[in-house]
């Protein structure tokens, strides 16, 4: 049985792969080219939205909404407290504030928290669909709308969600996707936003045009990720810590960027964001797109073997609801003592490895300084107490029914022991 790999770019299959390394071979079209506004076609057409813009980050995406709706410099944006820096600092860059929500076991934002939570400083929320679980926006919507706020979708984790019939990202004033390396689609790094408003659209197309390019080594160290992550680290991952030592050395040498970069766990801003979408991950990106119903068709089976599967009632499992996608499926131990890092190790034994940087943070990446992205612990306890307990299993494209048999078997072993 080959190792089982949560995070790693789990999307890339052989053909992404030799697209990368296609287009690695003519740099004449990373930069400028058609795919950028034929995947902006896309995403209006998939949507049933008016307009659409490709940035090279789901963070850069939320950059051109934010400072492109003209809110009050100070104002506050109500955002999940269980989420990833990349959605917290693009608030604080456009000179907002992110106000921190506790969540529900079900990992949303609690709207029953929210709408106590809202003053006259309050300017918006941004609404988080965690793991590709619908939040009800009725309620979002019935709230904001007495309140009179913006409502922002995070579609990051949910592209092909629905919520009552309606495709997720098309409830808000705006909305942005990420194209990021474990997203539901992957280009490496890449987002987009989108909007029905026309005035909010031509903002955000200013603040596009306005954009930097993306230098060629960053285009280039995003095109290597899927030619080295699918033919040299994930085969070295059979040979046991290889493949995590070929990794590190790659990151550290710099032929390969992380997927959070260090500066913005401390809170500051990458040159490397906001920017335009190059050429050349279009391409992947589109590439992608195209596989985007038999990708979240094979999450869903994935998930229903783990939800028949896993039997142990100290887990809180996922529950149902029509319209979710499972980016993962994610179990909570319910034990009050019980914590997810002991089981994680269990499985690493088994070659399992679940460590997907959602763990041990209220805000991830765990090393994140959570003073310099505006949070203090406490502010959330319930989001704090879940991400100690947090086991995410993975329902990619690359995990096989055989294996996430085999997941069943273990998780169920080592939740029992725990």
């Amino acid at each position: 049985m080959k190792t089982v790999v949560g995070a790693l770019s789990p999307n890339i299959e052989k053909d992404d792969a030799l697209l990368a390394l296609k287009i690695f071979f003519r740099p004449w079209i990373w930069k400028n080219g058609p795919a950028i506004h034929q995947l902006e076609k896309d995403f209006s057409s998939y949507l049933g939205v008016k307009y659409s813009f490709a940035f090279n980050s789901g963070r850069s995406s939320l950059v051109a909404i934010m400072q492109s709706l003209e809110l009050s410099p100070g104002g506050n944006i109500l955002v999940s407290g269980f989420t990833c820096n990349a959605a917290v600092n693009p608030i604080r860059w456009s000179r907002l504030v992110p106000r921190f929500i506790d969540i529900k076991t079900d990992l949303n934002i609690s709207v029953e928290n929210l709408a106590k939570a809202i003053d006259a400083d309050t300017q918006g929320i941004l609404i988080q669909h965690t793991f590709g679980r619908p939040v009800d926006m009725e309620k979002i919507q019935a709230l904001t709308q007495n309140h009179h706020l913006l409502i922002i979708e995070d579609v990051a984790h949910a592209l092909g969600g629905q919520f009552k019939g309606k495709k997720l990202g098309t409830f808000g004033k705006a909305s942005f996707f990420s194209l990021g390396r474990d997203k539901i689609i992957s280009s490496v790094s890449g987002g987009i936003a989108v909007t029905n408003d026309e005035k909010l659209a031509q903002n955000i197309q200013t603040f596009q045009k306005r954009a930097a390019h993306s230098s060629y080594r960053w285009i280039a160290q995003q095109l290597l990720h899927p030619i080295l992550t699918y033919f040299v680290i994930i085969p070295a991952y059979e040979k046991g810590e290889l493949g995590r030592r070929i990794l590190w050395i790659l990151q550290r040498l710099k032929i390969l960027t992380k997927a959070v970069d260090r500066k913005e766990k401390r809170g500051e801003k990458p040159v490397c964001f906001p920017g335009q979408m190059p050429n050349a991950l279009a391409i992947l990106a589109k590439h992608q797109f195209k596989k985007l119903a038999r990708f979240n068709q094979h999450r869903n089976q994935i998930a229903r073997i783990y939800a028949q599967g896993i039997t142990s009632p100290r887990v809180i499992k996922p529950t149902e609801r029509p319209g979710r996608v499972y980016l993962k499926y994610p179990l909570i131990l319910k034990g009050k003592d019980e914590l997810a890092d002991p089981v994680l190790a269990q499985l690493r034994q088994e070659h399992i490895i679940l460590y997907d940087g959602w763990q041990n943070s209220p805000i991830v990446p765990s090393d994140t300084k959570l003073e310099r992205v505006g949070y203090t612990l406490g502010t959330c306890p319930e989001a704090e107490k879940i991400s100690q307990r947090l086991i995410n299993l993975p329902t990619h494209i690359n995990v096989s029914e055989k294996q996430a048999k085999k997941i069943v078997f273990w998780v169920q072993k080592f939740i029992t022991k725990a």
